[in-house]
């Protein structure tokens, strides 16, 4: 008999409270052994000034538990507030996010019915790091971090699910034809991870084409692994394409804690109207039980909700004339549910899970390599000017002595402007200044010295990238047109 386990639940705003609710009198009529803590996040703390959505307290409970079972929430727009979501992926340390997309056909409609794919996506770097700056009047900063050890858990993590789940391939989602450093170094990693998994067939798609073949043919695909932000948007993607948003799960899991909760949104325009679809949830609660270790009783909530699903009992999202029975809303939906329990799918696969719970992931010690030899070598400093040229800004900035340190290129938007034979104007007033010696070698001591004189100058700089070689390789990239 599986023990009494803890967990934590957040109700969360907008439609969260109603498909929670049906969530778990499903769960309590197919008697999970749980008991659970209730914390409030979300909307009703940000109105109380809580600025990242959450209560220092609460996170006592989901420390207890180490389990939390999450409905959406709404993430205030502008104002300085943090998306709840990603802070408890950062805080927590859920360093991967499973998504499953299955099709349902022919009981819900979709163009894909042989869909059935498991989307792993980094879940704590990347652009949702949320470091952003504005620079200028014009111009803003979003920063895009990869680390290598981020990259090695979240492949392996990729090729270990492929074989505990009998996945046959693995395939890396990345644009490393554009961002060669921060793509290029998942890419890198996701190549010599695979050598280690003969056994599971790998490949690699540049992103852009990869989710046009993702949208159009998802059966090529098996396990997907990618970085944040394409995986957030792909997995999107993919679960509308097996028929509806609403009725997908997801995981965030860590090595010490677990989050479960719907990938869709807390969709306030239809809040309170009890006809929001509660499956998504569902299929996160089930995903929850089983990794701690309550197979049996996700089998028997996943076999009733499909055999629900074939007997055509469906919410409005889904409700299809030509194919459902019966149109519910979300409270009915549960009651539906509730009423199968014991039953099974006749045509849609029929589920069946070990009560085994999940081995807590490999504690890898992902070590940071520093053999490489690192270099200073130059230095590059964004300065504010609104001129239309870079010549304008060379004007400025060229008759500085900058001791060791030569300027070398003006660039703006990543494009080289000066020196060139043409005349370029570009209307702009962020530009980037690269600074290297012509021979020898330079300190931090040089970059400084030229920073005060650019300041006595009243160059007005506003970000300071300093560039290195590592083991001779440039460890920054060229302009375009350099």
């Amino acid at each position: 008999m599986s023990k009494i386990t803890p967990i934590t639940v957040a109700y969360g705003d907008g439609i969260g409270p109603e498909i929670m609710q049906a969530v778990m009198h499903i769960l309590m009529k197919a008697e999970a052994k749980i008991r659970v803590e209730t914390i409030e996040v979300g909307e009703q703390l940000y109105k109380k000034h809580y600025t990242s959505g959450i209560a220092p307290d609460t996170w006592e409970s989901i420390e207890r538990t180490k389990v939390l079972l999450k409905s959406p929430i709404t993430t205030p727009q502008g104002g300085g507030y943090k998306s709840l979501n990603v802070t408890m992926r950062k805080t927590l340390g859920l360093y991967a996010n499973v998504r499953p997309s299955i099709s349902y056909h022919p009981f819900v409609a979709t163009q894909h019915p042989d869909l059935d794919l498991v989307i792993v996506r980094e879940n704590e770097e990347d652009l949702y790091a949320g470091i952003e700056y504005r620079h200028t009047h014009n111009m803003r900063e979003s920063m895009k971090l990869i680390s290598r050890t981020g990259c090695e858990k979240i492949v392996r993590y990729a090729f270990e699910y492929a074989v505990k789940n009998n996945r046959k391939k693995v395939t890396c989602f990345s644009k490393d034809n554009i961002m060669k450093f921060s793509d290029g170094i998942f890419h890198q990693v996701f190549n010599e991870i695979a050598k280690e998994y003969p056994k599971i067939t790998n490949e690699h798609y540049i992103v852009d084409i990869g989710t046009a073949r993702l949208a159009t043919k998802p059966e090529m695909f098996d396990v997907i692994v990618t970085s944040n932000l394409f995986g957030d948007i792909i997995s999107d993607v993919t679960a509308e394409i097996s028929g509806s948003v609403g009725l997908a799960g997801s995981a965030n899991i860590g090595e010490n804690f677990a989050l479960f909760e719907a990938i869709h949104g807390s969709a306030p325009d239809i809040a309170g109207k009890n006809i929001a679809n509660p499956s998504g949830l569902l299929n996160g609660a089930i995903m929850m039980l089983v990794h701690i270790g309550q197979g049996e009783v996700a089998t028997i909530i996943e076999n009733a909700w499909k055999k629900t699903l074939e007997d055509g009992v469906h919410t409005s999202d889904i409700y299809n004339p030509k194919i459902s029975t019966k149109k519910v809303g979300t409270k009915e939906f549960a009651e539906e549910v509730v009423k199968r329990l014991g039953q099974k799918p006749s045509k849609l696969r029929v589920a069946s899970y070990a009560s085994v719970a999940a081995e807590s992931d490999k504690k890898t010690t992902y070590k940071i390599d520093v053999s490489e030899k690192k270099t200073l070598v130059g230095v590059d400093i964004f300065v504010d000017m609104n001129v239309n040229s870079a010549d304008s800004v060379a004007a400025k900035v060229n008759p500085i002595d900058g001791g060791k340190l030569v300027l070398k290129t003006i660039s703006s938007k990543g494009l080289k402007l000066w020196p060139r034979d043409d005349s370029f104007f570009m209307n702009s007033d962020h530009w980037c200044c690269r600074f290297m010696p012509d021979s020898g070698e330079i300190t931090h001591e040089d970059i400084t010295d030229l920073l005060a004189k650019l300041a006595a100058a009243k160059v007005d700089f506003i970000k300071v990238e300093n560039l290195y070689n590592f083991d001779d390789k440039a460890g920054y990239s060229l302009a375009q047109g350099e």
